[in-house]
């Protein structure tokens, strides 16, 4: 017997369906470190200088400038990064273990298929960077700036981000997995499958208006209720 009643056109009958689109997950880095040999030096760093299969252990690289230089299929452990200069350096299938330093600048570079573990860094400079598949996992950053930067297939996985600067930055397939991020600056981010539900504890300081394009979970939007109200300009009173 026909139908009597008028049918739904196709895209809203799918849309019913299926409902919203889950986020899209990072794609990890694909990391294969080859045999390794001893960086030579000092100095170990130079203005464009070509780093390729080597590993550096216990380096002390505080001040030196490597701006320009290229890391392939390295290997850095336990090394100090205290006002180093790798402006515009660009790091490629590697790995960066246990490094902590202050002010390292990484600004205007490049880093893809980079995977940092239990670093622990102050002031770190990726501004206008392009982050691409790498990966945050454990350890602490305090006032990072990722200005500007694009961070695509960017996962951070249990660590602690104190008030990082993501403004103007660009993020797509970017993940926070039992993170905790206080103080984070979004202002003017644009954001893709950004997926905040990892974030154990998330405070947001400026660019709650930023937000579109990320998933929270629900407990997290009642964390965001008062900066939300704020930017609203709406009073809650008893």
């Amino acid at each position: 017997m026909p139908s009597s009643g008028r049918r739904r056109p196709a895209a809203v009958r799918a849309t019913a369906r299926t409902g919203p689109r889950p986020p899209a997950p990072p794609r990890p880095p694909e990391i294969s470190l080859p045999i390794l040999r001893s960086a030579p030096g000092p100095p170990y760093l130079g203005p464009g200088s070509d780093h390729d299969a080597e590993e550096f252990i216990g380096i002390d690289f505080s001040g030196e400038d490597g701006g320009g230089a290229t890391f392939l299929e390295c290997l850095l452990r336990d090394c100090v990064l205290d006002g180093t200069r790798l402006r515009g350096a660009r790091l490629v299938d590697s790995l960066l273990e246990n490094v902590r330093g202050l002010g390292v600048g990484l600004g205007e570079g490049v880093l893809r298929d980079v995977e940092w573990r239990d670093a622990r860094l102050g002031g770190a400079q990726f501004s206008g960077a392009q982050l691409n598949r790498v990966v945050f996992r454990g350890g602490k950053i305090d006032y990072a700036n990722f200005r500007q930067a694009g961070l695509v297939d960017v996962a951070f996985v249990n660590c602690v981000l104190i008030e990082p600067d993501f403004g103007g930055a660009r993020l797509e397939r970017v993940s926070f997995e039992g993170c905790e991020v206080r103080g984070a600056d979004l202002s003017a981010v644009r954001m893709t499958d950004v997926d905040l539900r990892g974030v154990t504890a998330l405070e947001i300081a400026r660019g709650v208006d930023s937000l579109a394009g990320a998933i929270v979970a629900p407990t997290q939007l009642l964390d965001l209720a008062t900066v939300l109200a704020a930017h609203l300009g709406l009073r809650v009173e008893p």
